[in-house]
């Protein structure tokens, strides 16, 4: 069973129908107690950091969070804003992160920009996977996965990073510290190949 968090900052039920599709069990709630006892969790959100951090707080979800990630080792799968708000914090605002990765949500800065590329970061890209690990087992696989976003991660430790791809410059597509995971790109948009992420994040234990 997936717990799929209601911080009100995302349409949830694409995720939940694509969860669906591939035979997961999964449930949506802002309940705090739910979100405590969870076997896994996953976190979406679009919009701005401070907005989702504030809703998680008025929702009491922050606490929940953290006893369930940090207390329980509940794996717990972050898909846009919702990787942004496992940092430490972003240039977007002033509120502190959850923390569970070090590192913070900076705007992207592409200097003289010779491919004219545009912010945000929107459409298909390809994933670059640095080592395997337990999201992306496979460093050959060839993947592309649907982005939109203005501001993206910067790890302080490398080994914190488990996929990059490539808007001007190279960009954290993913994160992977522990039972702790994160996905900058849509699995819920991105047909099969966020279906396996997906699939794989349903096998994870703890």
């Amino acid at each position: 069973m997936i717990t799929i968090v209601d911080s009100g900052l995302s349409n949830l039920g694409s995720v939940a129908n694509m969860l669906k599709h591939i035979g997961v069990e999964c449930r949506i709630t802002s309940d705090a107690d739910d979100v405590r006892a969870a076997e896994r969790l996953i976190l979406p959100g679009v919009g701005a950091f401070d907005k989702g951090m504030k809703s998680l707080e008025e929702r009491g979800l922050i606490d929940a969070l953290n006893h369930a990630v940090r207390g329980n080792d509940t794996p717990v799968l972050g898909i846009c804003l919702g990787m942004q708000l496992l940092t430490d914090g972003s240039d977007e605002g002033e509120r502190p992160g959850l923390g569970w990765i070090k590192g913070r949500a900076v705007k992207f800065d592409l200097g003289n920009n010779p491919h004219r590329l545009r912010i945000p970061h929107m459409g298909w890209s390809e994933l670059s996977i640095p080592r395997a690990g337990r999201l992306f087992p496979d460093t050959d696989e060839q993947s592309r996965f649907y982005f939109v976003h203005s501001y993206h991660v910067v790890c302080e430790d490398d080994a914190d990073v488990a996929a990059t791809t490539w808007h001007g410059i190279d960009v954290t597509a993913s994160v992977e510290r522990g039972h702790v995971f994160g996905a900058q790109f849509h699995p819920e948009k991105s047909h099969r190949f966020g279906m396996r992420v997906l699939k794989t994040f349903a096998e994870i234990s703890r």
